[in-house]
């Protein structure tokens, strides 16, 4: 958990990204990185030899395009959700996707580029 990023009038899924998302995305963050270079390395993609712009556009286009890619990723976060979580998020999973993507997505940019 989180405590500076909880703060009154924070929504239910904002929570949820705080007390869920954020712990097991940093913990799976190692095991995320190689997913994103075992991917690449399947596609042949060179992304190291790519200048800073044209890894940030792969890196976008991947998680906003690639669907396959970014059902690896969601995978490797929901396979840790307690069922009292799962039940949270087979309420919302189109918000909670979206937030799952945007953080790996930065983590992956911060630790890459």
């Amino acid at each position: 958990m989180i405590p500076d990023l909880i703060k009154g009038g924070t929504s239910e899924i904002e929570t949820f990204q705080n007390n869920t998302l954020r712990p097991i995305i940093k913990m799976q963050h190692n095991l995320l990185i190689a997913v994103f270079e075992n991917y690449l390395q399947k596609r042949n993609i060179k992304f190291f030899d790519f200048n800073l712009n044209k890894k940030k556009n792969l890196i976008n286009s991947m998680f906003s395009r690639d669907v396959s890619f970014k059902n690896i990723i969601i995978g490797a976060i929901l396979g840790h959700f307690s069922m009292e979580e799962y039940h949270f998020y087979s309420k919302h999973p189109h918000e909670i996707n979206k937030r799952i993507s945007r953080i790996v997505q930065k983590r992956i940019e911060d630790t890459l580029l």
